[in-house]
């Protein structure tokens, strides 16, 4: 048998094999299509496990009930839109001159509350009314799902189904808690909750109840809003007597791998490139590191991470620990940065 014969016979045995595997793989793909249920069987399943979990029979038929599949959350879930953005880009549409505006008006309308929730929790007012500001514009726009469908829906999808049934019982858990009716439970499509947008998971460990009424309602009051915020900045180790970062110029031939490397990464490793970067604000002065206008770095101790979100050729910012904080709320350097930059403005004397 020649080698020419003897490859055409591997080849067509390999074509051969190679469609039989993908029939295979078809009729496999297919029998588990087959195989899965429709979404009304999907939830009644559901709610009998949750029966064996304690719920009071009441409250499990109230809320299957009234599940709705929402085919335009799998939609936004599976193609969510990758836009190419900077941040000179991004900043101009989140932190507007409108945006400004309303958050120093709203910054002034609760100033004694914010002043007593503050205290309470070792946050500065000014973040509170940046983050409200930038999650759900001061409350105005917090979505209109329900959200035991929205995450009974992402559930039945699959992707991240252990993650969404979880969810979903903590959203059965709020509602068992009586802070919000079933009616009033809306959001966003991917489960995010009220003025704060908390997931279920966030409204159970960081909530809370700012005016003493016995409820913790994220939805409709302020105080609870507020109190919210600084109580989950507070866990993630917040310092009062910081802030969030500055803006630096580099010098020329500066060595970018100073920076937190960029690229997605769980969070724990995130943190290592976060140490990794950070020295004291003296140690960024003797590499030639300068404020924005040029001028000496203050002569600190203070430790800071640098964070360059566009690569080599954008900003470049010291980042102290309060935004490593922020970073637990939402890991975007974009959105963290626009908090900073909203919060210091909210404050800016205007001229």
């Amino acid at each position: 048998m020649t080698g020419l014969t003897w490859r055409r016979l591997t080849t067509a045995a390999g074509l051969w094999l190679c469609s039989s595997v993908a029939l295979a793989n078809t009729e496999v793909a297919q029998s588990a299509e087959v195989a899965k249920p429709d979404f009304a069987s999907y939830t009644a399943a559901f709610k009998a496990e949750a029966a064996t979990k304690g719920y009071d029979a009441a409250l499990l038929d109230a809320v299957f009930s009234s599940l709705e599949f929402h085919e335009r959350v799998v939609s936004a879930d599976r193609s969510q839109p990758e836009v190419v953005e900077t941040l000179n880009t991004y900043l101009p549409k989140r932190v507007s001159e409108i945006r400004i505006r309303m958050a120093r008006e709203r910054y002034q309308q609760y100033l004694p509350q914010l002043e007593q929730i503050g205290q309470r929790y070792g946050v500065q007012p000014r973040f509170i009314i940046a983050l409200w500001g930038l999650e759900s514009s001061f409350g105005r726009f917090m979505g209109t799902y329900s959200i035991p469908s929205a995450l009974a829906t992402l559930a039945y999808e699959g992707r991240r189904e252990t993650f969404f049934r979880q969810e979903f019982y903590n959203a059965l858990d709020i509602l068992a808690e009586g802070h919000i009716t079933l009616e009033n439970m809306k959001g966003s499509w991917a489960g995010a909750m009220g003025q704060s947008q908390f997931m279920p998971s966030s409204f159970m460990a960081y909530a809370q109840d700012g005016d003493g009424d016995g409820k913790k309602d994220i939805w409709t009051n302020e105080l609870d809003v507020f109190a919210s915020i600084a109580n989950y900045l507070k866990n993630q180790g917040w310092d009062n007597n910081k802030t969030w970062g500055r803006e630096v110029l580099l010098p020329a031939n500066f060595d970018p791998s100073h920076a937190i490397q960029r690229g997605s990464l769980a969070r724990a490793e995130w943190l290592k490139r976060w140490d990794a970067s950070e020295r004291s604000v003296m140690q960024w002065h003797k590499l030639g590191v300068t404020r924005l206008n040029g001028s000496a770095l203050p002569k600190s101790e203070q430790p800071a991470a640098l964070i360059m979100p566009d690569g080599e050729k954008g900003r470049a910012f010291l980042a102290y620990s309060n935004y490593k904080s922020l970073m637990h709320w939402n890991r975007s350097y974009y959105f963290v940065t626009s908090v900073g930059y909203l919060a210091d403005l909210i404050v800016a004397e205007q001229g």
